[in-house]
């Protein structure tokens, strides 16, 4: 016999009362105290049926039977967890320190709530204990946040499963009516203003977008969009006001206004330039605001880039004004899409010869909105992958009636490659985030270029359309626009070059060199008054080493400016202030990778110490908006707000909850949430923009 034999039967041999095997089961787990019975030499069976359960955990479960399986079920929480007779009960265990219901039983009703909560930490990968507190003045300041932020309409606080949700996620929740949560929206309004005034205090100059906006209540309200630059030099805009205009809608009217909004947020000492769209009340309201400013000494630029046209207007009735040659096309193909689209059955059997000729397009008709010029464009783009179906089509359909010409299908295609060049420049003008100014003129030059190419066209329609096109050009751009140039001059890849370069393209060459001079006193008169204002004597730079060196890239291939640059680099005369040091240096000269990327305003913060005042300079011109896109964006918010089914807010609540929430997404970095971003780029209908 082994000696490991020899000892099990002296194990066995050794009498255990009940009670002692009791009290082993009763400190063991299952696993543990067979593995310690074992070494005792003990046998004793654990799935025995009739053994009697002397787990504490079983006041606190009972066993129940689901599909066929044996389960415990937590008498707090109804969770069924797995078990079988004789089973350990060390998972059941923990379940019940975890199981926040037994932690609410457990609690005093009467004191306030202070518990464990399991919470899962998604980046570690497993449950982890926080601390919380029921905090109800923090769930109410949430639950205002999400009103405003995501647009619920007040009414939905009392929706009888919004109720039941909230209080079976907390049964402390404290039910609120709509009225106290508007007064909620209003006091969170209240609060954000003071934050955004704060904020402003420590701006030195603000640049204003505005625009008007009829609502379904047909009541007027203008929009007033700031425009700065923060410490870290980040482009940033904050909605000012969204408040209610009296007809009528007359310049003094809408510059009276402004000037209250102004006085409202203490910065009417700070504003630099408004940007404004081309209706007449706008000219009369910027004489008004700039004469103001005049007689208090705070018109910055001596008034020089004080108004600012938005450009995505201009563009946009220039092309509407070519479009109008072509108006019996145009009707055509949108009466043939609308006639396809207003019924399944129509347009499954277009569908069905599609597929016959076996077309490869991922395209889709698309219908346009007549007043923006993109969508109409974007029509054309479509319906001319399709041209061959649609005399198909008419012979299936006796009541289709606007089948067009095969002469109208080659006008659509020349307008459609002509209009190509303006659809990339509008998506630059209305970017989601608005270009700086420095990219402007490079974009208008190219409209310029694509106008000259066509007005040698010899066709009728061709001749036309361009020379309307042409004719609203020069009312709007035939005189230098300075911002656009100034800007362009101080981005570091175009510099004065650039000037020089595209204004006998834009202006022509019997003119050009007066504009460029125009540019040059501009130029020189603006950075003279920001070295004045430093109150410093401009000193010589050329010794302060350089970071441009970092950004100089390949010379891109075939790119007809640069080449042109380096052939006339040694027109700019030299001189020692930080402006001559900085036009002297040769331009940057990016990658093709990298040339679009290219952000002028990090180059200016990166070169701060080399050229202090010219980045000052800098950083305030490059901030100046060119377009009003911010402003109209925000009418799809308006829209939203103050929709068919809640028309009845007053315009103070309306204002409260489209500034609000536009701080607020600033704040929590939500620019991009979903329904904001779905709508942004759909323009009001009124102004014709995308």
């Amino acid at each position: 016999m082994s000696n490991s034999q020899h000892e099990i039967d002296q194990h066995a041999s050794t009498a255990y009362s009940a009670n002692e095997l009791a009290e082993l089961e009763n400190i063991f787990d299952k696993d543990d105290a067979m593995d310690e019975m074992k070494e005792m030499g003990i046998e004793q069976s654990w799935d025995d049926p009739n053994r009697r359960k002397r787990s504490e955990v079983w006041t606190e479960f009972e066993i129940v039977t689901v599909d066929g399986n044996t389960k415990a079920k937590c008498n707090y929480c109804s969770a069924k967890l797995a078990w079988k007779k004789g089973g350990a009960t060390t998972h059941l265990k923990r379940h019940l320190n975890a199981c926040m219901p037994r932690k609410l039983s457990k609690s005093s009703g009467d004191k306030e709530l202070k518990q464990s909560l399991l919470s899962f930490d998604v980046t570690q990968g497993h449950a982890m204990l926080a601390t919380y507190k029921y905090d109800k003045d923090k769930i109410r300041e949430i639950l205002a946040k999400m009103f405003i932020v995501h647009e619920y309409p007040f009414r939905m606080v009392e929706h009888q499963f919004f109720v039941l949700f909230c209080k079976a996620l907390n049964p402390k929740f404290e039910l609120i009516k709509r009225v106290t949560l508007r007064s909620d929206c209003m006091k969170m309004f209240a609060i954000e203003k003071q934050k955004l005034r704060s904020m402003l205090r420590n701006v030195d100059k603000i640049s204003l977008t505005t625009d008007l906006w009829t609502s379904n209540q047909t009541i007027g309200y203008i929009c007033l969009t700031g425009h700065f630059l923060d410490s870290e030099w980040k482009l940033q805009k904050r909605i000012l006001n969204f408040c209610s205009l009296a007809p009528p809608h007359t310049g003094i009217a809408i510059a009276d206004c402004i000037l209250r909004c102004l006085t409202e947020w203490g910065i009417e000492d700070k504003v630099s330039t408004i940007t404004l769209d081309n209706a007449s009340s706008n000219d009369t309201a910027v004489k008004v605001l700039r004469d103001n400013f005049a007689i208090k000494g705070k018109l910055y630029f001596n008034g020089k880039i004080f108004h600012i046209r938005c450009c995505a207007h201009v563009l946009n009735l220039m092309v509407q004004d070519g479009l109008a040659e072509i108006r019996d096309v145009i009707e055509n193909i949108r009466e043939s899409v609308k006639y396809l689209k207003m019924s399944p059955s129509r347009l499954h059997k277009f569908t069905e010869i599609v597929k016959q000729l076996k077309l490869s397009t991922s395209k889709i008709l698309q219908l346009d909105v007549p007043t923006r010029w993109n969508s109409t464009y974007e029509m054309l783009e479509s319906a001319l992958e399709f041209k061959t179906v649609f005399p198909m089509y008419k012979e299936r359909d006796s009541n289709y009636k606007w089948l067009p010409s095969e002469e109208d299908w080659i006008r659509a295609t020349e307008v459609s490659k002509f209009l190509e060049v303006f659809n990339e420049v509008t998506e630059v003008f209305s970017g989601r985030q608005y270009p700086t100014s420095n990219l402007f003129l490079n974009k208008i030059w190219r409209v310029k270029e694509k106008l000259n190419d066509m007005s040698f066209d010899t066709r009728d329609f061709v001749m036309r359309m361009t020379r309307r096109m042409n004719e609203k050009f020069d009312k709007y751009w035939g005189d230098c626009n300075l911002l656009m140039a100034i800007g362009a001059i101080l981005d570091p890849r175009y510099k004065m070059q650039l000037i020089i370069f595209c204004f006998p393209k834009i202006y022509g060459e019997d003119v050009f060199q007066r504009h460029i001079d125009d540019v040059h006193e501009a130029l020189d008169m603006l950075y003279k008054e920001y070295v004045s204002s430093d109150g410093q004597i401009d000193v010589d730079a050329s010794n302060i080493p350089s970071t441009s060196s970092k950004l100089k890239r390949k010379r891109r291939a075939n790119h007809a400016f640069h080449m042109w640059a380096e052939q006339h680099r040694n027109v700019i005369p030299s001189n020692k202030t930080e402006l001559g040091i900085y036009l002297e240096e040769d331009i940057c000269k990016p990658g093709d990778e990298d040339y679009d990327k290219f952000d002028a305003l990090n180059w200016w913060k990166a070169n701060t110490l080399k050229f202090r005042t010219l980045s000052k300079m800098a950083r305030d011109i490059l901030s100046i908006p060119i377009t009003t896109v911010a402003s109209e964006a925000a009418f799809s918010a308006g829209g939203r707000v103050l929709d068919q089914y809640r028309s009845s807010l007053k315009p103070e609540t309306v204002e409260a909850l489209i500034c609000t929430g536009d701080w607020l997404r600033h704040e929590l970095g939500l620019e991009q949430s979903s329904n904001v971003d779905e709508e942004f780029m759909q323009w009001n209908t009124e102004t014709g923009l995308s």
